[in-house]
């Protein structure tokens, strides 16, 4: 194996600007994908975390219901067939009845950590002359605690004043931003759906760093929030937290079957975004699949002309003994050699392009809000690299190796 891997060197090197082509195209190609997949897969878990902590890992709610051809079917009998556009969502109270009975049964399960039950509607926030929307969420802090992690995102951990002081509110950061309420103790004027205004006090700010909730987000007592909106002893949703986040759609079918409300899993609230995060992983795949496949290209061409042009040493090789097998692994240890350092070489680089961008420090403004670039640093992702530049080496080199060892070297000794 020594004197082939010598030959496939002496190949490699009389060739020196080709096959300094063809490990570029490798590092390339695997230091993109090093570089795209930690940004991506980063960002997405980065996501996920957060939206699996700031939300219910499944939710307990009334959905309305809409039965369409109601109206069709009461007049023209069951056996009509007819397309209704436009129907009235069916009059239901906003209200869970026996959330009682539910958090006492669920809590005894093993699957679950947590159950809280929330109060969630609309109101209006007034500091000064200016005005937002919100979507004020009543929680008792101590239930609260248990289902979610909402410690996590409160900036001052003050979220015990909502025991303590009824009239006061965490409120979610750029929401006070908008405001222009930028410390503690300020007095806002809140309007709820029924009509009734409050003054409260701002007693921390809500930082989740996912921008659609911290400029829309208001927590409040629920006793408050139920004497305002005259909905005394009323919750209109229940959160749960789960020992393992992955059962969350499979507990949420089995709870809406049982009570009789619609369960909703985080995967199901997130379903667009996950599809998403799918659809930016295939694209990320397609640029690096045809980064490489360029490169594997390079790696056929170049070998394909030392093989044109090393034929009469092919026709020297066989008549010296070597079998076709050898001359096989000559040509196709030439092209993993390519392959190996363009492999290794591109992981160097992506490894230098993460701590460069983990060193930029920028605010990151969009869905989510950072700090800097969100890299997941997985070992995984050179391994998955190593192996792709390994297998398309292998696929580009071995045709050109099969052309060699076809070879007869009696014709080429005839043609001079």
């Amino acid at each position: 194996m020594t004197h082939i891997l010598f030959i496939a060197l002496k190949f490699i090197l009389e060739r020196k600007r080709q096959t300094f082509v063809s490990i570029a195209g490798v590092s390339i190609g695997v230091a993109a994908f090093i570089v795209m997949a930690s940004l991506m897969n980063g960002f997405q878990n980065y996501f996920i975390e957060q939206a699996i902590d700031l939300n219910a890992h499944i939710t307990i709610k009334v959905k309305p219901q809409t039965v369409e051809d109601k109206i069709v079917r009461r007049y023209y009998g069951e056996n009509v067939v007819a397309d209704v556009y436009g129907a009235k969502p069916e009059e239901k109270k906003d209200k869970i009845t026996n959330y009682r009975f539910i958090i006492s049964k669920y809590s005894k399960e093993p699957d679950f950590l947590g159950l809280a039950p929330h109060l969630v509607g609309q109101a209006i926030v007034k500091y000064s002359t200016l005005e937002k929307s919100a979507t004020v969420i009543g929680i008792d802090p101590i239930q609260e605690r248990k289902a979610s992690v909402i410690d996590k995102f409160v900036e001052n951990s003050n979220i015990n004043s909502l025991l303590t002081d009824r009239n006061s509110i965490i409120i979610g950061k750029l929401l006070a931003k908008d405001l222009g309420i930028d410390q503690l103790n300020k007095k806002v004027i809140i309007t709820f759906p029924n009509g009734s205004q409050g003054i409260f006090k701002v007693a921390d700010f809500f930082n989740s760093g996912i921008t659609t909730l911290d400029q829309t987000r208001l927590y409040i007592n629920i006793r408050t929030y139920q004497a305002m909106t005259n909905r005394p002893g009323e919750v209109n949703e229940i959160i749960i937290k789960l020992k393992d986040v992955n059962k969350a759609e499979r507990l949420a079918r089995k709870i809406g079957s049982e009570t009789g409300y619609y369960a909703e899993s985080w995967q199901k609230a997130y379903k667009n975004f996950l599809q998403l995060f799918k659809i930016q992983n295939y694209i990320t795949y397609m640029i690096v699949f045809a980064i490489l496949v360029v490169s594997a290209f390079g790696i056929f061409n170049i070998i394909m002309m030392v093989v044109m042009e090393k034929r009469k040493d092919i026709a020297i090789l066989m008549a010296m003994g070597y079998e076709k097998e050898d001359i096989i692994k000559i040509f196709t240890v030439q092209g993993l050699l390519n392959g190996v350092a363009g492999a290794v070489i591109g992981s160097v680089v992506g490894y230098g392009i993460q701590e460069w961008l983990s060193s930029i420090n920028l605010d990151v403004e969009g869905l989510v809000r950072a700090k800097g670039f969100i890299l997941d640093r997985s070992f995984i992702y050179y391994i998955y690299g190593v192996v792709f530049a390994f297998v398309f080496s292998l696929v580009a080199s071995f045709y050109p190796s099969y052309k060699a060892s076809k070879l007869n070297p009696v014709d080429i000794f005839r043609s001079g």
